[in-house]
């Protein structure tokens, strides 16, 4: 059995997930192949992805044309139920294999909310109706619309739900962005160009149809697919345990399982146990040399994995929420050694959690005069906070 160290680990994580400077791209849509799709969940979370793989080759502008005027890369909401940016190519394959049960999820619990706290009596035929009507009105218009734009044009969902209600955390909502969801995890509509500037998370919908036309839906089962995304993870992330596929998909570890037997995975053995990988990928990957990266909250290589020590250490608590989601992190040759935030007033602060030498300091102060200059007067906060980055605002 092939006996893959933390050491190579690390390496193929530098080179395949373009983090070592020999590695960087230029190319947005590359980029994001390179790691099966980017988390969009925080709007500058897809920016600061790219840029860490780039440096100063690309700049906001021009990965705001690989997503709306290209079209290379798409939102959508998809595994565990979260939205990434995923090259345009690979959108059938996600959509077959994570996005469709997310969508029928999604609506099953729309439809007990519609009778339970909207008082439709017969939800069914009221929801397929509504959702009828705003894909006529997509298809009418011709042009990317707004969510108050559709509502505007099908009252039905301005439908309130009233949740919670006695409660101290009462709460009434329309029905609006849930319709939206349903029909975008469908593979219906999908997320356009923010009504606001990149760090916005209010889009632009338009049809599947209208926005990509030239992408058509997976020729095949479930099941396929699902062999098929395991395969662009295990090119991703690979070698990895099984429980790192089980949490990364949100699939059941029976569909799991089948999954990798059908991409032809092959067991492997990692130090911290049993592992897999793909069968043609157990060659040794070349050293990049030195590197450091500056790694935005929810990246897709910190989430990419559901066993993080091999690169994290015992840093979970300070660069983490409670409830899992990453926050900014420094990385330094295939580990993570500190965390960063962004200040009022345009500063890049940096703790480190371990000694890292002077050569390592004057990398990472570099590294962070460098974010510090491509951000310019853009200023953002992380969606998620996390003890590490409050305490660098504070």
């Amino acid at each position: 059995m092939r006996q893959i160290d933390v050491a190579e680990r690390r390496r193929r994580l530098a080179v395949r997930h373009k983090l070592a400077r020999a590695c960087s791209c230029a190319d947005p849509a590359e980029i994001a192949s390179s790691l099966v799709g980017l988390h969009a969940t925080d709007p500058a979370t897809v920016f600061l992805s790219v840029r860490a793989r780039s440096g100063e080759l690309v700049s906001p502008a021009s990965i705001e044309d690989s997503l709306y005027e290209r079209r290379e890369l798409v939102r959508m909401l998809a595994m565990r139920r979260t939205v990434f940016v995923i090259p345009a190519g690979y959108v059938p394959v996600v959509q077959a294999a994570a996005a469709a049960r997310v969508a029928q999820d999604q609506r099953a619990q729309l439809l007990k909310h519609l009778h339970r706290f909207g008082g439709i009596t017969d939800p069914e035929p009221f929801l397929a109706d509504v959702e009828a009507s705003v894909l006529a009105i997509f298809a009418a218009r011709g042009v990317p619309l707004a969510a108050a734009e559709v509502a505007a044009a099908e009252p039905r969902l301005k439908t309130t739900l009233r949740m919670a209600e006695g409660k101290s955390y009462e709460a009434t909502q329309n029905i609006t962005g849930r319709v939206l969801l349903v029909l975008a995890a469908h593979g219906h509509i999908v997320r356009g160009r923010p009504t606001g500037s990149w760090l916005s998370q209010q889009y632009r919908w338009s049809t599947m149809a209208d926005w990509l036309p030239s992408v058509s839906p997976f020729e095949g089962t479930e099941r396929e697919a699902k062999a098929e995304l395991a395969r662009l993870w295990l090119r991703a992330f690979g070698p990895a345990e099984v429980a790192d596929l089980k949490w990364w998909t949100n699939w059941t570890l029976t569909q799991v399982r089948q999954a990798l037997a059908d991409a032809g995975a092959v067991p492997v053995a990692l130090e911290g146990g049993p592992g897999v990988a793909l069968e043609d990928d157990l060659e040794a990957t070349e050293d990049p040399g030195e590197w450091v990266a500056f790694l935005p909250a929810l990246d897709p290589t910190v989430m990419g994995w559901a066993g993080r020590d091999w690169f994290l250490g015992d840093h979970g608590k300070a660069l983490f929420d409670t409830t899992g989601n990453a926050g900014p992190t420094i990385w330094l040759d295939g580990r993570v050694v500190g965390g960063w935030a962004q200040r009022k007033t345009g500063e890049i602060a940096v703790k480190l959690l371990e000694d890292v030498g002077r050569s390592g300091m004057a990398r990472v102060q570099a590294e962070a005069q460098a974010v510090e200059s491509w951000l310019g007067d853009i200023r953002f906060t992380p969606r998620f906070r996390t003890p590490t980055e409050r305490e660098l605002c504070a």
